[in-house]
């Protein structure tokens, strides 16, 4: 009871601190002709940006939180892109809009968006994404009139990395479709640097090489600096909202990025409200330590921007919370470890300044007195976290096994064809040994072996999955990233084997079966490889990966038709694929068909310029109606775009040195023979270092 006591006694202390930091707010003016600009940084931790205290260099972000609102202790309600995305789209937890990971899950129809709400006041919507797991097929382009994301653009399997595209290229897209616009708009724009791995461009590489982390956070602010320019330009108001949908954990609590826990490293955001544009008013920023969350976002834009929103959202304007006298509880989740790995799932509650973590080793912080969640006081507070595990109650979440709805009907065909409904299998009870703190170091080795492969150790990193899979051998996706880079370097047999072993030890899933389809037609067994994508695209119609692959099976097994109404499946939902744009032009140039390969490739390109398929497709197409030079530049090109595109570097090494060029020639045979499998590549290999006198 006295520990109890003490514990009320410091959440008396937050409360007290979370109305205590508030400055009085700009003068928002509601318009029912206002504009919306909607921004999103992926994995933005609060504290990098300068306003924050960061280590970055931010001053155009720092600037618009000197004209509005910048709230200090805002929260999200999941750790992963898709999810967190979802939720402030639609105003509504996970557990309410059934987004509860990055893969294996979309927004379904019968949701509202805020794009829909605009769009119903009148509104032109736009949509600019930086990166793949926001792509149009995870369902958030719903209510878009324009909805520019990747397209194709995910070729390697995202175990290891997501396709993306730089923020500065996003922000040229937003900025003219934003000037093409004469009424009232909302443009979402969202960028990912500072995403892993981290990259940031000159000349932020330089000057933040001890931490480029905070490199990719300055060069995003810079980015944005002229999109914010032309929301201020705007001939009319303009609220202008910048959030991230998670943090990132840089070794905090062992995590080196995140997904696993929901400590504040990933779970506290930036969030800043500002206006700007004709007819509004020039104001001093204020800060705000109230708790506030991302649910609260949508209702906000309503409030300012005229829009007619549903009455049962679960959250309120930001602007309220300037009288407001209560804390803001919160519901949070972290359910990729279960889904992925067979780790328990984490859910918790924040209230006022209390955190309580649910897990099966309960955890319990006074964030107020402890910011950086060093000391566990569940151990000793069995009453408050009684309290507090009611509380989290009164949200009603349901685990991804319980959801309802489109996804009731998902699981209900995995199950009558045999699936699992995860990649990781479901325990009726989860113990201390599922618990993330206790498996962090697998994390880590799974974390060691993305790097390693990234630094071209293979060996190494297929080294690290195994230890993975001798820990944990219900880990689904440790065997896929081992498969993986046993078939990158040059091993298929092997990739076949341990996708066999994993289904064998584990079940079934759509993820395993695809990817084991895809290593089997590749390796010439398509006979094989077609009953297990049919029976996994039948399972999950909307799987792109499972069709492309599928579409690639029949094209190997000698049914080009199948093919191309496969591939056209996919292009009927995401017409600027590159991928399956690509695969329809290799199609056509097996028929035969060298026109309508022709411009399957070059609209491959024209959606995707650095299509490094596109080009070398074009390749072949100039080398069939005899324009060899004009071949080898796109074979150059394409090799460029993708040094791994092994079949572009062996014809344009063949090109080189038909064309007599054979001191150009050499160094691009050099490469083939260091870079290109064996397994694939061995003849080819031999025949070309012969005709250069290697």
């Amino acid at each position: 009871m006295a520990a109890a006591l003490v514990v009320l006694a410091g959440a008396a202390v937050w409360l007290l601190y979370g109305r205590g930091a508030r400055d009085a707010f700009p003068p928002f003016v509601p318009s029912a002709e206002s504009n919306v600009l909607l921004v999103t940084i992926d994995t933005l931790r609060a504290d990098a940006l300068g306003s924050y205290g960061g280590r970055a260099r931010t001053p155009n972000l720092d600037r618009l939180a000197e004209d509005g609102v910048r709230f200090t202790f805002a929260h999200a309600h999941a750790v992963v892109t898709l999810p967190s995305h979802a939720s402030i789209l639609t105003g509504r937890y996970p557990f309410e809009h059934g987004v509860r990971d990055n893969a294996g899950f979309r927004l379904g129809d019968e949701a509202l968006t805020l794009a829909e709400m605009a769009r119903a006041r009148g509104m032109a919507t736009g949509a600019f994404i930086g990166a793949f797991p926001l792509n149009r097929e995870f369902g958030l382009a719903q209510g878009f009139d324009v909805y520019d994301d990747l397209g194709g653009l995910d070729v390697a399997p995202s175990d290891f990395a997501f396709s993306e595209r730089p923020a500065g290229e996003v922000v040229e897209k937003a900025r003219a479709w934003i000037g093409a616009q004469h009424g009232p708009w909302l443009a979402w724009v969202h960028v990912f640097d500072p995403h892993s791995p981290y990259a940031p461009p000159p000349p932020y590489a330089a000057e933040y090489a001890r931490d480029p982390y905070a490199g990719e956070v300055a060069y995003t602010d810079s980015a944005l600096g002229p999109l914010l320019d032309l929301a201020r330009a705007a001939t009319r108001p303009t609220t202008i909202i910048v959030t991230s949908d998670h943090g990132e954990g840089l070794g905090d609590h062992g995590e080196a990025t995140h997904g696993v826990f929901a400590y504040e490293s990933t779970l506290r955001v930036p969030l800043i409200v500002a206006q700007a544009g004709a007819g509004t008013r020039e104001a001093r920023g204020a800060v705000s330590d109230a708790p506030v969350r991302h649910v609260d976002i949508l209702p906000t834009i309503g409030e300012l921007a005229g829009l007619t929103l549903p009455a049962d959202l679960p959250g309120r304007s930001l602007l309220a919370v300037e009288t407001e006298t209560s804390p803001r509880a919160s519901y949070f989740e972290a359910m990729t470890a279960m889904l992925k790995r067979g780790w328990a799932p984490l859910s918790g509650v924040l209230d006022g300044r209390e955190k309580y973590i649910d897990l099966p080793v309960e955890e319990l912080y006074d964030l107020a007195a402890d910011p950086g969640e060093t000391r566990n006081l569940a151990p000793a507070s069995a009453a408050r976290v009684r309290v507090l595990t009611a509380r989290l109650a009164q949200f009603g979440p349901a685990l991804p096994s319980e959801q309802t709805d489109e996804n009731a009907e998902v699981r209900a065909r995995l199950q009558s064809l045999g699936y699992l409904s995860g990649s990781a299998p479901r325990k009726a009870r989860y113990t201390e040994e599922d618990d993330p703190k206790r498996l962090i170091d697998v994390d880590r080795l799974m974390m060691q072996g993305i790097e390693l492969h990234r630094a071209g150790r293979s060996a190494e990193a297929m080294e690290a999955y195994r230890r993975v899979i001798e820990r944990r051998p219900d880990m689904e996706l440790a065997y896929r990233r081992l498969a993986y880079i046993q078939w990158e370097a040059g091993q298929p047999a092997r990739a076949i084997a341990t996708m066999r072993e994993a289904i064998g030890k584990n079940g079934r899933t759509v993820e395993a079966e695809v990817r084991l389809g895809t290593y089997l037609a590749e390796s010439g067994q398509a006979a094989e490889a077609l009953p297990l994508l049919e029976r996994a695209t039948t399972a999950d119609p909307g799987h792109i990966e499972g069709l492309n692959a599928l579409g690639i099976a029949y094209a190997r097994a000698g049914r080009p038709a199948d093919a191309l109404r496969t591939f056209a499946r996919i292009l009927e939902t995401r017409p600027n694929d590159a991928f399956a744009l690509e695969n329809t032009g290799a199609v056509h140039l097996q028929q035969g068909y060298v026109g309508a390969a022709a411009e399957a490739f070059a609209k491959a390109v024209e959606h995707n310029p650095r299509s490094s398929r596109g080009h070398a497709g074009l390749g072949v197409v100039a080398l069939k109606a005899g324009r060899r030079d004009e071949a080898i530049g796109h074979f150059t090109r394409a090799v460029q775009f993708d040094p791994r595109n092994f079949d572009a570097l062996y014809n344009l090494a063949s090109e080189l040195i038909a064309a007599g060029r054979l001191a150009e020639a050499r160094p691009v045979v050099d490469q083939f023979a260091r870079t290109a499998p064996r397994a694939f590549y061995g003849p080819d290999i031999e025949r070309l270092a012969r005709a250069v006198g290697r």
